[in-house]
């Protein structure tokens, strides 16, 4: 039930606006401008329905004074029997909502007390919505950046940008109706990590920010990113099962305020450095940004069953691994330096696709060579590694083999699996073979 505060210094008048809406409101009432402002500080109202004319303290002046003191718009509708439109005017400058003069009628009275809270009610949506993220709950980034600006000019603590490392992988793997789980997740995981006095914002996608109060300590920091990189795995196994191997966690580049300056601007350019580093270093740990030797201040708060998470393969599938082809030449040259150290021998295999004679240019080559691809990586074994190098060449290396004998075998196996293929009729392949010497 709504709250409002009647402030007349008759009583007669008092009472009869009581109860008039003393049937649909919660009221409260005061005899004077003074006695006014401790109910409202006391009891908060909704609103407040006041004589304007009354004896020291008059309602115009009541409300310049609550609205000093609690530095907010308070919506105020007076009352008065003066004629004057004069007294009309001068309430209006100061921001009342509405006026309505004695004696007045109760259907009346109750319609403008409804327009004015439904109206109110209105406002505070509009401002909801224009200042929180819409998903989260949080700060947005624009009202985030505003209030920061604020904050970092007066305040003592530290400004964080927190990253949700690996999300990119939800919405690949679980579609985004289960990134969107995990976000709402991850911002009550920020709120029970920070005070209820702390500022804490979502800047878009899966970046966010938060204003610590007085938190300058680094063990204070490295506490709140090891909660939350422990809550985070543990919600996102709720969500998406047991099984769930994305590395997800949190990574944070903190900078110290007024200590690195005042300007909001500035301060968060240095949180992304100090972030940069982190990110540079194996995430899911915190960093406090300093103009000397960034580097050798970052700090991790990460296992090592939490760094094996971050190496491992995700959604491990039978076949070869498939990789780009920057990827496939930074292998390579890793196997031909540590060549001496197998007993096995390594093999390179070049496939080339071309067109058969029969081929009527239906299918593309594009397609086909991902056809030709998935041939490859169904066909060899999950120690093999397959690539592409450009748009008919393939490569693939053997790691563990006895040479000549288990590369034609293999070959073999392609040609009879690609066959199988209806592209096949469009476009055949040639190949060729080398031993990977150190």
């Amino acid at each position: 039930m709504k709250k409002i505060l009647i402030v007349d210094d008759m009583l007669v008048s008092l009472m009869i606006t009581e109860n008039m809406l003393a049937g649909q409101y919660q009221t409260f009432c005061a005899s004077s401008a003074k006695e006014a402002m401790e109910v409202y500080r006391k009891e908060k109202p909704d609103m407040i329905l006041s004589d304007f004319r009354m004896p020291g303290m008059t309602g115009y002046d009541m409300q310049i004074a609550l609205q000093n003191e609690f530095h907010k718009k308070i919506p105020f509708m007076f009352m008065t029997a003066d004629r004057s439109d004069e007294v009309e005017s001068k309430g209006f400058d100061n921001g009342a909502m509405d006026f309505i003069r004695k004696p007045f009628k109760p259907e009346v009275l109750l319609r403008r007390v409804a327009n004015i809270l439904q109206t109110v009610g209105e406002i505070q949506d509009l401002k909801k919505t224009s200042t929180t993220d819409a998903l989260t709950g949080l700060f947005n980034k624009g009202s985030s950046e505003e209030e920061l600006k604020k904050i970092c000019k007066k305040s003592h603590g530290s400004l964080m940008m927190i990253d949700l490392d690996s999300f990119k992988l939800v919405n690949d793997l679980y579609g985004h109706a289960m990134g969107d789980k995990i976000l709402i997740a991850f911002a009550d995981i920020l709120r029970a990590a920070m005070r209820s006095s702390d500022l804490i914002g979502r800047m878009g996608g899966d970046e966010f920010v938060s204003f610590c109060y007085g938190v300058q300590e680094s063990g204070a920091i490295a506490a709140k990113t090891q909660f939350i990189n422990e809550k985070i795995t543990e919600v996102a196994k709720q969500l998406m099962g047991e099984d769930m191997n994305i590395p997800l966690g949190a990574s944070i580049g903190c900078v110290l305020v007024p200590q690195a300056g005042t300007d909001f601007a500035d301060l968060y350019k240095k949180a992304d450095k100090a972030l940069y580093v982190v990110k540079q270093n194996g995430k899911h740990g915190y960093n406090i940004f300093s103009d000397d030797a960034i580097e050798e201040k970052v700090e991790t708060v990460v296992t090592l069953a939490q760094v094996e998470m971050i190496l491992n393969e995700r959604n491990k599938e039978p076949g070869a691994y498939v990789i780009p082809f920057e990827s496939f030449r930074i292998v390579y040259r890793f196997l031909k330096r540590t060549r001496a150290g197998y007993g096995k021998t390594i093999c390179l295999v070049l496939f080339a696709l071309k067109r058969t004679a029969e081929d009527d240019g239906t299918i593309p080559l594009k397609y086909a060579g991902e056809k030709f691809v998935e041939c490859l990586k169904d066909t060899f074994r999950r120690g093999d590694i397959v690539s592409q190098n450009g748009s008919n060449q393939f490569l693939v290396l053997l790691s563990n083999t006895d040479g000549h004998h288990d590369v034609t075998r293999a070959i073999d196996r392609v040609v009879e699996n690609w066959g199988n293929l209806l592209e096949s009729k469009n476009f055949y392949f040639t190949n060729e073979w080398a031993v990977v010497d150190s």
